[in-house]
């Protein structure tokens, strides 16, 4: 008799809480797994997943975590109820071998439902510091999963893994050449990737384009705005906008040769497998609950990344970073060939793959 391969995956709300699953997957379909995804019914999550072949998307109802007074904060106790029955349902019918979380707040019903089942749920935590909807599903994860080494410490400690950073193939595939190409880049000079999150960074946009052709001297601009952020008014020879960017990243990529990002943990540690030495600007305290800033220093004090925290961006700090960045770059790319991933990726598949 053939022994049932059923996966679910889950996580979403940010891109940050997708990519690590879109690694994933694709190992998961080339060995004959049946592969499902339980995410939101409007999240990032459904825009990412649902184009995939051979994956089952299904939504569910769930909470978000606001930092400010909303009268949407009593309901979501209800919604989260609602998408735990929902996810109990789901589960009973899809019989899944295993979980793996990527954590959000449309994942805790997701996992709360695995431990009522029975069926265990691999709960992974990129950032320094875990997010409270990976808290709340730590109870009901069989093992939970750390990036960071620094993680470990706030995780706990009979079901804490480090692991280390999971990270996309597709990327390592990229071209240079067309990479240039899509831009209508010229070959011999530096481009700079400007990247400020799933939803674009306003401040960081405006600095770029008030300083656009003090930093067109010297460099060609990838600039990923952020939904609605393309100002079309601009149109200057290396110098190009988009509002996201999905399959031509890998080859954006290989064109790049300084990233300048916010500090989520799955971009960072892409960056840095691909050895594209860069400047975080993390989301500061006000924004978020601080992860960023964390994972910012981080790899500033390991020698991967410079670092100004939102408080004390401006035109002058930017330039003088980003100045000093390029001349130390050489330095960079040596400190990150250093750096291991010790083929984390295939550990957790094979983690995944042999519970049975």
């Amino acid at each position: 008799m053939k022994k049932n391969k059923t996966i679910v995956f889950t996580g979403g709300g940010t891109a940050g809480h997708v990519v690590v699953n879109l690694a994933l997957i694709p190992e998961f379909i080339k060995d004959g797994w049946d592969v499902h995804y339980i995410g939101s019914h409007a999240g990032i999550e459904k825009d990412l997943i649902t184009p995939l072949e051979k994956v089952t998307y299904h939504s569910i109802s769930t909470g978000k975590l606001r930092r400010y007074f909303d009268k949407e904060n009593f309901k979501d106790p209800f919604r989260v109820l609602k998408g735990t029955w929902q996810s109990l349902r789901l589960l009973r019918k899809i019989k899944p071998n295993v979980i793996f979380s990527k954590g959000g707040f449309v994942a805790v019903p997701v996992v709360t439902a695995a431990k009522l089942k029975g069926i265990p749920a691999y709960v992974h935590e990129s950032d320094y510091t875990p997010g409270l909807a990976n808290k709340l599903a730590f109870p009901f994860a069989k093992k939970v999963l750390a990036t960071f080494p620094e993680t470990m410490k706030f995780l706990p400690e009979k079901k804490a893994e480090w692991i280390g950073a999971i990270i996309r193939e597709e990327l390592f595939q990229g071209k240079k050449e067309k990479g240039l190409q899509i831009c209508d880049f010229v070959s011999g000079k530096p481009v700079i990737l400007i990247m400020g999150g799933s939803t674009g960074s306003q401040k960081l946009n405006d600095i770029i384009r008030d300083n656009l052709d003090q930093l067109l001297k010297n460099f060609q601009i990838i600039h990923i705005c952020g939904k609605g952020k393309v100002d079309e008014t601009i149109k200057k020879f290396g110098y190009i906008q988009f509002e996201y960017v999905k399959d031509e990243l890998k080859d954006l990529l290989a064109a790049t040769d300084l990233v300048v990002s916010r500090a989520g943990s799955n971009s960072i540690y892409e960056f840095l497998a691909l050895h594209k030495p860069m400047l975080l600007i993390p989301l500061s305290k006000q924004a978020s609950r601080g992860d960023q800033i964390l994972n910012a220093n981080s790899f500033k004090k390991q020698g991967f990344a410079s670092v100004i925290e939102e408080e004390q961006l401006t035109e002058e700090s930017f330039l003088n970073e980003l100045t000093n960045l390029w001349d130390e770059k050489d330095t960079i790319i040596d400190k990150m060939q250093e750096y291991k991933s010790d083929k984390t990726k295939e550990k957790v598949i094979e983690m995944l793959k042999h519970l049975n």
